[in-house]
């Protein structure tokens, strides 16, 4: 589990850097300042489960069914809130208005990164 959680954060690593790079050149004159803050949001909240994500690879007990869950809820967490405001910003850019019903897609992932933390939280608990 070690190495799949590496790879998984080292590949959303890169998306957040590409998401962050296209944001801040790309992006910059064709969405309105709210449409870019909530780009960025997204961008922040995918780095600091990245980070989650590495620190969750130095648990020595990788079958932990708490550590497998986290990984889960962070990985879930990442698509659903990321994701989300991704295309919630880009949604009259890309003349997508339906896209606005994914709105509750992201408090869903901001759950899903709440009961991550509490699962990592249990596991290092338990880490003898």
């Amino acid at each position: 589990m070690n190495k799949q959680i590496i790879i998984t954060a080292a590949f959303f690593g890169v998306l957040a850097v590409i998401a962050g790079a296209f944001g801040a050149h790309a992006l910059r004159s064709s969405l309105p300042p709210r449409g870019l803050e909530v780009w960025q949001t997204a961008v922040q909240y995918q780095f600091y489960h990245v980070f989650a994500l590495l620190f969750l690879s130095t648990f020595t007990r990788f079958k932990n069914k708490l550590i497998v869950t986290t990984y889960y809820l962070f990985v879930l967490g990442i698509i659903c809130f990321s994701g989300s405001l991704y295309l919630l910003s880009c949604r009259d850019l890309l003349g997508m208005p339906g896209l606005a019903a994914l709105g509750p897609v992201t408090p869903l992932g901001g759950l899903l990164f709440i009961a991550g933390w509490i699962t990592l939280a249990l596991a290092a608990f338990r880490n003898k």
